[in-house]
């Protein structure tokens, strides 16, 4: 790592944070050492010369091309040794356009590149990354801490921009939020998408903004207290853009094939391991995230010793000493065994529960079809087992796989599980891109939002639930020609049976390719200045005031496995959670229609009640909930 902190007057040019004009002031410089892409040489202090690397162990030949501010090209021929092509540039300068010319003449990007301004097939661009001023003094929070809000920079403001969501960080703090993640930022063919086919694995989205406006966006969420993750895809490239099939296949291993594409073949190859585990530090380190979810976990193959994931994670836990760094795992296979107390090296902190919002769902609305076919009958209580235990799935049986699911959670820290009702994929994956919100009445969603947030695993928002939006969120690409007609046709055929709120046929599905379905996909702002959306802001606002105030504090103390739980009826449950230190946090619930049978009585007043009180004498006895009511509690060790 290397990092200088000094003392400097920080100009209002827009190099120093925000261009804030600000003198006198403390700074940090932070740029990533990689055996990839373009290396300033330095010699006495002074940058003397750019040293390019590619490795292309297919290619006999390789060229740097080097195009300068004034238009100027220069070609400069590269030495070849172990599949590496180099040469040193001493022209070059930042902001100079750059890329590689191989055997055949064909034009392609640095796959390292930092910055490519005009697109995956354009030529790449110098960035000088100490050029931009850090404030040196932040040290990150703990994962216990994690209130985490999913955002799509695209979609989540009406300038689709970094700079454009900066300007809504400081009510995302207010209301709770302790943690930004964004959908991927990597470079990805054409002007909209999701970001999960990206082809530039270490550079920011153009139409984002530059690598500077990023990281204005992390430093202006920081000076808010709010950590930022990054959703990083190591487990395929996208189907346009990507250039490594021709000079270095192997990247890719043909044993393996994912949804997506061609598996990465991390066994064979050190540099493509390198290629990877370096991504990673380079977002921690250059860009200040906090951390990382690994998309797809179940979907990058190796059978090393240590895997990638394993390595990943120990490297990443060696080099960042000084601040907490979380790392989280997108995994339908459920392997607890990846999984840890927060900064155990070799493991994450965290996966994604989709058991908790698979269960929900179908408390919700009642569906079945697909993956929810393996909640319907039983969804109360793996939704409880969640709560408890982590996964619903712990090698039971799934009828939608055919085969077994999952590993034993039971011993893991309930912070491993990061738990949602909405998130890109479950909304944007619907054939319409409804949210609950349009989906089910406000005070049964209500009622599942104050389990998620009032338990002790970290919950996730999904952008806009908060005002309780009712904009879609659809999956959108930005393709042409025979691709885009198959991605067209192929969503066609995937909701065959579709499951939607209305009644429109297959032929009128959102074409994803289309302008219009990614700008209804666009958060409407004006919601949340009406009074329906001030409502459900206010809701989310106390929940996790009460969340940081009851909850946060005992997270840490919460022992795993010590959670117990009763039934009243088919529809009310109490959970009790215990502490090292005598205490608990217990909740309850009646997710019906009717007043629950009667629970024991608590003997304590609630810290959180949400929904209808049963009027005194109205069954004759305590313990009954109103419905669709939820109660949280604290015992404290000196309580009976």
């Amino acid at each position: 790592m290397k990092t200088d902190v000094m003392k400097a007057a920080i100009d209002d040019s827009g190099s120093g944070p925000q261009g804030s004009g600000v003198s006198g002031r403390r700074y940090a410089t932070f740029a990533h050492e990689m055996p990839f892409g373009p290396e300033p040489v330095i010699e006495d202090g002074r940058r003397i010369a750019y040293r390019f690397r590619l490795w292309a162990p297919a290619e006999k030949h390789v060229e740097v091309y080097v195009v300068d501010d004034g238009g100027r090209r220069t070609v400069h021929p590269c030495t070849k040794a172990g599949g590496w092509h180099s040469c040193t540039v001493a022209e070059a300068q930042p902001g100079d356009r750059y890329g590689f010319r191989l055997d055949h003449q064909l034009e392609v990007p640095d796959p390292a590149s930092r910055f490519n301004p005009d697109g995956i097939h354009g030529p790449s661009e110098l960035v000088d990354p100490e050029r931009f001023r850090w404030d040196p003094d932040w040290r990150g929070r703990p994962w216990e801490e994690a209130v985490i809000y999913e955002l799509h920079v695209g979609t989540f403001t009406p300038a689709g921009t970094y700079a454009g969501a900066a300007t809504r960080l400081e009510g995302l703090a207010a209301l709770g939020v302790t943690a930004i993640e964004l959908m991927p930022v990597a470079e990805f063919a054409g002007r909209r998408g999701w970001g999960y086919d990206g082809v530039l694995p270490f550079a920011p989205k153009a139409e984002y903004g530059t690598p500077d406006e990023l990281k204005r966006f992390v430093q202006a969420a920081h000076r808010l207290g709010l950590m930022v993750f990054l959703d990083v895809v190591y487990n395929h490239f996208g189907p346009e853009g990507n250039y490594l099939h021709v000079y270095a296949p192997q990247f890719f291993n043909a044993r393996y094939e994912t949804p997506w594409g061609a598996a990465i073949d991390f066994e064979t190859a050190a540099p493509v391991r390198e290629f990877f585990i370096e991504n990673a530090l380079y977002w921690l380190e250059e860009y200040r995230f906090d951390g990382l979810r690994l998309d797809a976990a179940h979907c990058i193959f190796d059978d090393s010793t240590p895997d990638i994931l394993t390595e990943l994670s120990t490297r990443v836990r060696e080099q960042f000493r000084d601040r907490p760094v979380h790392l989280v795992l997108e995994n339908v296979s459920n392997s607890a065994n990846r999984l840890g107390p927060p900064g155990q090296a070799g493991r994450y902190d965290a996966q994604w529960n989709d058991d908790f919002h698979h269960a929900a769902h179908v408390l919700l609305t009642g569906e079945r079809e697909g993956y929810y076919a393996d909640y319907a009958g039983r969804a109360l209580h793996q939704f409880v087992r969640c709560l408890c235990e982590g996964f619903a799935f712990q090698g039971d049986s799934s009828a939608f796989l055919g085969a077994e699911r999952g590993e034993s959670s039971t011993g893991l820290p309930l912070s491993a599980f990061v738990n949602f009702l909405q998130n890109h994929d479950q909304i944007g994956n619907r054939a319409f891109g409804e949210r609950l919100v349009t989906l089910v009445e406000a005070r049964r969603l209500r009622a599942l939002i104050a389990i998620q947030l009032l338990a002790p695993s970290p919950p996730l928002i999904f952008m806009g639930e908060e005002a309780g939006a009712t904009t879609p969120f659809r999956y959108f690409c930005d393709y042409q020609g025979d691709l885009a007609a198959a991605i067209r046709e192929g969503r066609r055929r995937e909701f065959g049976w579709i499951s939607h709120a209305g009644d429109q046929p297959p032929a009128e599905l959102p074409d994803p390719g289309a302008e219009e379905t990614f700008r209804r996909s666009k958060l409407d702002w004006a919601a949340y200045d009406r009074a329906e959306g001030k409502d459900w802001q206010d809701f989310y606002r106390q929940l996790l005031s009460l969340r940081q105030r009851f909850v946060t504090p005992r997270i840490p103390l919460v022992v795993p496995g010590r959670c117990s739980c009763d039934f009243a009826g088919p529809h009310a449950f109490e959970i009790r959670w215990t502490c090292v230190d005598g205490s608990s946090l217990a909740l309850r619930a009646n997710l019906a229609n009717a007043p629950s049978p009667q629970l024991p009585d608590p003997h304590i007043a609630p810290f959180a009640a949400i929904g209808p009180e049963i009027e005194p004498g109205h069954l004759g006895e305590r313990g009954h909930l109103g419905p669709w009511c939820v109660r949280a509690y604290v015992r404290e060790q000196t309580d009976g």
